[in-house]
């Protein structure tokens, strides 16, 4: 598009017009006279500006119907109030002189469409090029859109108009029409009869659906109709109650129940019931009743020493102490050490969970530990003393891992005890072993402090104190026992009495030469016994059995053949303290001794496979349940030693000291990965493995059973030694 105007003065500024009142002053004379600036639409000749710089004044020429009216006054306020303002063309200095021919001439200027406000320089990132390119101009970018509406209207003319007005006016001729029914039955039938016949009119005047309107096809459509089922039901009955608590209340409460329970034995009417009767007369002492272990009929009747009220009270204190402990508990349960991935030569370590001790164990000395068949939580201890000088009485102490503030059970010995052995098949039978040579049988169920079951003279006893008692068979109601007289004794729970039956006399063996090569061809001595300190049974051959002595020789024997030994294997030097096949494997046994070694055997060969020597004496040692090849020992200055043959077969994989006193005891838990140790000032400290103690090595790789893979373990152990 082309517009021409005429030439303007190209100048920064304009003339300017000042006005300014004709009283005869000059307009700079005052400093309160107003100026009014003007800017002019088209300029005038600069040239006659310049030519007449003076003003001129130009008076106004009054109305002749005004003038005729109005009087003349001679004063020279009115005259100066009509006068003009005084009209002076100042001249720019920087403006520009042209001629008439210049401002004559015409200039073209061409409007475009273009944005001024639009950004030329827009830059950007291409992915393809990986770098920054220009954006080129778009065809919509200098539009702008001020109004904008959508439609549905068509053009009259425009074909689709029409046909769609077409198709509205074949819709609406379809319908009859009422006023020319009648008119129009002749016809009607007619053209029913012919569109049966396919004669009608071949048009099909259905009206078409709007494509472009979505509310009017959605109007076709049959909706299901909606469907709210709801159910409302009776809210429970909510009770608030609110009261008190004081020790007259809870006296009331229990004499309550005690009314019911004897108005519900009043009922029944059997005679198995007759102390409901005694009760009628029954008045509350000013005491409390005192429990008669031997009377059932009194825990019945007083409800404060109920076993219901026992049974309440342990949970709560098992809860109480749980709570307090819960630290204690959670390491127990989650809490695995992260260290020993970071540890050379794969060594693990034993964090210490709990210490079990009460003030009347103190003074004594942990002389054996026993876990529970039964219940994995469940362990119990015995004390005694190893010195003859500090003898005294001995108990034995049922703890548990769920209550480690006081033990569960509690039974006095009138001597110190040295062994102990839960029964597999019945955990309440609790066999114990005293210095003095006598067995006692408890069961812990009765709550009872007296056995039920004690040896005495009339039906055997040993002389010497007992080391060692072992339940051999699950089914049965006997179990052995070795004692330093030199015998290995059966003992059978009658009706009456515990009966004593000696099947072997441990004898004092010598060395047919003093070669070292013939130490496994030992012969009995003449005369004497061998003082027993250790045994264990063979968990696959049912006869076979290894026994421990005190001169440090160790023999296999049976009960088949109970006058003579199997084998003996001249290992130790000093007493030997413990003896244990593996659980795993039939041929190989471990045992200790006050020589500070531990020692691993084959029953097939007279010559120890593996020596270790700890540097102290050892209290004890003891397989794993869950690895052929792990062991723990402890050792008299305090230490633990755990080893894996199969990672180290000459080094400890753990040696942690856990306390500051002789440690003279030992045992694994078969479920947990917890060691129980004792000391000898009557304390039992419960340690948790890390993984690296725990490692279960599978020699084939394969999915096998825990006892296979085992035994293959400790098979491809003796193959490497």
């Amino acid at each position: 598009m082309v517009l021409r105007t005429s030439k303007s003065v190209p100048t920064p500024k304009q003339n300017k017009v000042v006005r300014s009142p004709t009283n005869g002053k000059s307009p700079s004379s005052g400093p309160t006279s107003p100026v009014v600036v003007k800017s002019r639409r088209k300029d005038k000749d600069p040239t006659t500006a310049s030519k007449s710089p003076q003003p001129k004044t130009q008076k106004r020429r009054p109305n002749s119907a005004a003038s005729s009216k109005t009087p003349k006054r001679s004063s020279g306020s009115y005259s100066d109030a009509l006068d003009e303002p005084l009209r002076r063309v100042i001249k720019p200095e920087n403006q520009l002189t042209l001629t008439e021919k210049e401002l004559e001439e015409d200039f073209t200027r061409i409007l475009t469409g273009d944005d001024p406000n639009l950004p030329q320089n827009v830059c950007r990132f291409s992915f393809k090029d990986k770098c920054y390119k220009p954006d080129p101009p778009g065809q919509g970018d200098n539009m702008a859109i001020h109004f904008s509406l959508e439609g549905c209207s068509m053009h009259v003319n425009s074909d689709e108009c029409k046909k769609l007005m077409a198709q509205q006016e074949g819709a609406v001729s379809i319908i009859p029409d009422v006023h020319d029914s009648e008119s129009s039955d002749s016809d009607g039938k007619a053209t029913a009869v012919a569109a049966v016949e396919g004669k009608g009119d071949s048009d099909d005047r259905t009206m078409a659906k709007n494509q472009f309107n979505f509310s009017e096809r959605a109007s076709q459509t049959f909706n299901n109709p909606l469907k709210s089922r709801a159910i409302n039901t009776e809210p429970p009955l909510v009770t608030q109650y609110q009261d008190d608590v004081s020790q007259w209340k809870i006296y009331d409460n229990y004499k309550a129940d005690f009314l019911v329970n004897q108005k519900m034995m009043e009922n029944q009417g059997t005679e198995d019931n007759k102390l409901a009767s005694m009760m009628l007369d029954y008045k509350e002492p000013s005491s409390p009743l005192p429990r008669s272990s031997s009377s059932s009929e009194q825990d019945i009747l007083d409800t404060i020493h109920s076993e219901t009220m026992g049974n309440t009270l342990k949970i709560m204190e098992r809860l109480v102490n749980q709570n307090a402990q819960d630290d204690v508990f959670q390491d127990f349960k989650y809490y695995e050490d992260e260290g020993d991935q970071f540890r050379e030569h794969g060594e693990g370590v034993v964090m210490p969970l709990w210490t079990f001790a009460t003030s009347r164990t103190n003074k004594k000395q942990v002389t054996s530990l026993c876990w529970n068949p039964r219940y994995n939580d469940l362990f119990a201890v015995g004390y005694g003393s190893y010195e003859y000088m500090r003898q005294s009485s001995g108990m034995v102490c049922c703890f548990s891992l769920k209550n480690t503030s006081h033990p569960e059970y509690i039974m006095s010995v009138e001597s110190g005890v040295m062994c102990l052995d839960f029964h597999p098949q019945y955990p309440s039978l609790l066999a114990v072993g005293c210095y003095d040579g006598s067995v006692l049988v408890y069961d812990i169920k009765n709550r009872s402090n007296a056995p039920i079951y004690s040896s005495c003279l009339r039906s055997g006893k040993h002389s010497d104190p007992v080391w060692q008692v072992c339940w051999r068979h699950s089914n049965a109601f006997n179990f052995y026992s070795i004692s330093s007289d030199g015998k290995v004794a059966n003992w059978t729970m009658s009706k009456n009495e515990l009966k004593m039956e000696p099947f072997m006399f441990l004898k004092l063996t010598s060395p047919v030469s003093n070669k070292k090569e013939d130490i496994s061809n030992l012969e009995p001595a003449t005369s004497g016994l061998a003082g027993g300190s250790a045994f264990d049974f063979n968990s696959k051959l049912d006869n076979l059995f290894l026994v421990g002595t005190e001169e440090g020789n160790i023999h296999a024997c049976s009960k088949a053949y109970s006058g003579q030994y199997i084998k003996s294997y001249d290992g130790h030097h000093m007493g030997v303290h413990a003896i244990q096949w593996n659980p795993f494997h039939e041929d190989i046994f471990i045992s200790c001794s006050a020589d500070w070694t531990v020692k691993i055997w084959d029953y097939n060969s007279s010559q120890c496979l593996l020596h270790f020597d700890l540097g102290d004496d050892v209290g004890d040692v003891c397989w794993s349940p869950y690895s052929s090849t792990v062991f723990a020992a402890v050792t008299t200055d305090g230490k633990v030693h755990v080893f894996d043959l199969a990672q180290n077969k000459r080094e400890p994989m753990c040696s942690q000291k856990v306390d500051k006193r002789a440690l003279t005891k030992a045992t694994f838990n078969r479920k947990e990965f917890v060691l129980i140790v004792g000391d000898d000032v009557g304390r039992v400290i419960s340690l948790k493995l890390s993984p690296n103690l725990r490692r279960l090595h599978n020699v084939g790789g394969e999915e096998r059973a825990l006892d296979e893979i085992q035994r293959d373990a400790m098979v491809k152990l003796i193959t490497s030694i």
